[in-house]
């Protein structure tokens, strides 16, 4: 009989057909004019999950669609595995640095280029067409499996946990398998450790009551611009630490062997600067450029308005400023209490003449997971026969604010292991996922699904 390996190696053309489908649907669900986009998507995956064999629906929220599918034959004695993933995308503008259509994938170099083939459509594919794989071949999954498919991840989620408390008895699990980051580099899978969480806020300096002509009134009306740039440039000290007061005080760091494998990752430092495009500067002293992005927090300017920025000279002492500021958080320092922070920092630190105000955009707890045990250790052994490498622990700077939430509200343990490659252009023109990553991403994935069976077995 044809083994799940056998059957997804030899449908492999039909698995990219079926993924170009998927990746063709323009499911931006930032954009209102593709909310009819979004929802073909959710019945796009709800097919595919019915098609595999599991039951699969379409849920309405507030807002975009969320997908549940659903096996269960494993028995009562099987573990349950829920896989979390989503199938909307970011905006693809701008469309003019694309070298190929954003909704039209085309492979180049060994690789996928669509926006969505790396986040998160191409990785939640990669569980889908495993499914099928053993289902196909088998008539049964080695594990109970509820997937969970939602479109307003890149909006920030902010359906999601309603759902999954209103639904909470239905989607229990003892593992949740997200597939939404990239691995260390090529050839070198890698598990997850730790997301930075996220605390994003637009900070509104306020002076005159409407803009004013600087050679009248400059020098005698404070310019809500002027302060705002001494405001933001004051929330570092020249070591590079964030200067709010008590930012710090919550900071957990992680634990000795998990710096130390950090240390001891190959880093090219050279490579990364070719990928960003300039050399690696600033942050945190004292602190390597992976415990930076992994370990610790940090203060960034997402954007600033203010003033005249038309073509030509208008000599005006702008009435209002705005900056957009995000703070990247690590255990155990919550979206709340940086608020609180930002607010006192800013009343000790505001010029006579300006008022300020902050509005809160969006937050997300950090999350860090307990290194090892049998759920690692599975995952660990699925990746290195796909791959032929060990996985190395590896964390992540962004933020999936559903992970921490997901195992307060099911008592799941999370295991992150993603396909994507570092550079991949996630949330940036030309997005792609490696054809070699995807191959093996659906090998891995179908021996996961074993090794986590064999999990409840060996813990008797």
């Amino acid at each position: 009989m044809t083994s799940p390996l056998e059957f997804a190696r030899a449908e492999r053309s039909r698995f990219y057909r079926e993924l170009w489908e998927f990746l063709r649907i323009p499911s931006v669900s930032a954009k209102s004019e593709h909310d009819g986009d979004v929802e073909r998507t959710a019945d796009w995956v709800r097919d595919q999950l019915a098609g595999a064999g599991l039951e699969a629906q379409v849920h309405a929220t507030p807002g975009h669609p969320v997908v549940v599918g659903e096996w269960r034959g494993a028995g009562a004695d099987a573990p349950t595995v829920l896989i979390y993933g989503h199938y909307d995308v970011q905006p693809p503008e701008p469309l003019d640095l694309w070298e190929s259509p954003p909704f039209e994938p085309e492979v180049r170099d060994g690789r996928i280029y669509a926006r969505g083939a790396a986040d998160d459509k191409g990785q939640l594919f990669l569980h889908l067409k495993a499914l099928e794989a053993h289902l196909a071949t088998r008539g049964q999954l080695p594990v109970n499996v509820v997937v969970l498919a939602e479109g307003e991840e890149e909006v920030g989620s902010p359906n999601l946990v309603p759902f999954v408390a209103e639904h909470r008895e239905r989607l229990q699990a003892d593992t949740v398998v997200i597939s939404d980051s990239a691995m260390f580099a090529p050839g070198t899978p890698s598990l997850l450790f730790s997301l930075r969480g996220l605390a994003y806020f637009e900070i509104h300096a306020m002076g005159p009551s409407t803009d004013l002509h600087s050679g009248a009134y400059g020098g005698a009306v404070a310019n809500p611009a002027n302060a705002l740039a001494k405001i933001v440039a004051g929330l570092h000290d020249e070591t590079g630490r964030i200067a709010v007061s008590g930012f710090y005080d919550d900071v957990a760091d992680p634990p000795p062997e998990v710096l130390e494998g950090i240390r001891r990752l190959p880093f090219d430092a050279d490579e990364y600067a070719r990928e960003v495009g300039t050399s690696p500067a600033g942050g945190e002293e004292g602190y390597s450029l992976l415990e930076r992005l992994w370990t610790r927090p940090c203060c960034d300017v997402n954007g600033l308005l203010s003033g005249y920025t038309g073509e030509g000279a208008k000599t005006v002492l702008p009435s209002s400023a705005m900056a957009k500021v995000s703070f990247r958080l690590v255990p155990d320092q919550t979206p709340e209490r940086v608020r609180e922070l930002l607010e006192a920092h800013l009343e000790r630190v505001a010029p006579s003449g300006v008022a300020l105000k902050v509005v809160e955009l969006h937050g997300g707890r950090p999350w860090r997971a307990a290194v090892g045990g049998p759920v690692f250790d599975a995952a660990s052994r699925a990746l290195e026969q796909a791959f032929g490498a060990r996985p190395v622990l590896a964390g992540e700077g962004g933020s999936i604010p559903i992970v921490v939430e997901l195992e307060e509200l099911l008592g799941a343990e999370t295991l992150l292991l993603g396909f994507a490659l570092p550079g991949a252009n996630m949330h940036a023109p030309n997005e792609w996922f490696a054809t070699d990553c995807f191959e093996k991403g659906i090998e891995t994935l179908v021996r996961l699904y074993d090794e986590l069976a064999g999990r409840r077995a060996k813990l008797g």
